[in-house]
């Protein structure tokens, strides 16, 4: 029987440090639509659910991606594991693959690299993030449903609810657990220096930049080849990676 994978990327308007991010347009697409053209070249996706918020400004989104022939889902805009378990659980998956609107230069490629490999081996969890090594903007996770659902049940930590891995994470062999069998899809090379999320205006500056150059439809490795060959990671390179999960990761310890 043929798998059934399914993509939700998140997306919402409610940036603390760059309001509206997704809906912000280079040559009159917003990241969003580069965001989701880009993904749906993947060939092992059999849907694509915009999971926003019930917030009101987030209806702009939801409407975009129905209007793009998209699925779209809203749900919680705290809890996020709530959200996103929501926008899946009657769509008949066997798999997940989480990714966010705020990297619209996100390769289908290697989004495809990840889930064969996750599918092939058959983890409950595979991550290119675990170690991160990756650019921050290519970040792909893929999780069997089942999995998920038992987060979902489970997960208490205010981390575990804003971010909706962290449950499987550290509840996974790879941090020392025995609920899930989980590993890092790893790259060769350490390209974490290198920055093609968009959470400040500088990002939003050197995605701009790249599209301009270069275009949509290059891959993640062609966009970091020429970021480091024309010097520009001094333009984004002081901004924290993953600064929302620190946050909460603060908030699991002070309550």
């Amino acid at each position: 029987m043929e798998l059934r994978t399914i993509l939700v990327t998140q997306a919402r308007t409610g940036s603390t440090r760059l309001p509206g991010k997704v809906l912000k347009e280079v040559n009159g697409k917003s990241l969003l639509q580069i965001h989701l053209d880009r993904i749906s070249k993947s060939v092992r996706i059999d849907e694509i659910v915009v999971a926003t918020t019930t917030n009101d400004k987030d209806a702009i989104i939801y409407n975009n991606a129905i209007e793009w022939d998209y699925k779209s889902f809203r749900g919680s805009e705290e809890n996020v594991l709530d959200r996103f378990y929501h926008a899946v659980k009657d769509e008949n998956a066997d798999w997940i693959v989480r990714v966010t609107s705020d990297c619209p230069l996100l390769d289908p490629q290697l989004l495809d690299e990840v889930i064969e490999f996750a599918q092939n081996h058959n983890y409950d969890y595979v991550s290119n993030g675990l170690i991160e090594h990756f650019p921050d903007g290519q970040d792909v996770e893929v999780f069997k449903f089942l999995a998920l659902e038992k987060a979902w049940k489970n997960a208490t930590l205010v981390s575990e609810l804003e971010h909706v891995t962290p449950y499987i994470i550290n509840n996974s062999d790879v941090r020392g657990g025995n609920i899930f069998r989980s590993i890092n899809y790893d790259c060769k090379q350490d390209f974490s220096h290198i920055r093609m999320t968009v959470d400040e205006s500088r990002d939003f500056d050197l995605i701009e930049h790249l599209i301009l150059e270069l275009g949509t439809e290059k891959t993640w490795l062609e966009y970091t080849d020429y970021i480091e060959a024309h010097n520009l990671t001094k333009m984004n390179d002081q901004i924290i990676r993953n600064e929302g999960l620190i946050k909460s990761l603060k908030k699991d310890i002070n309550g």
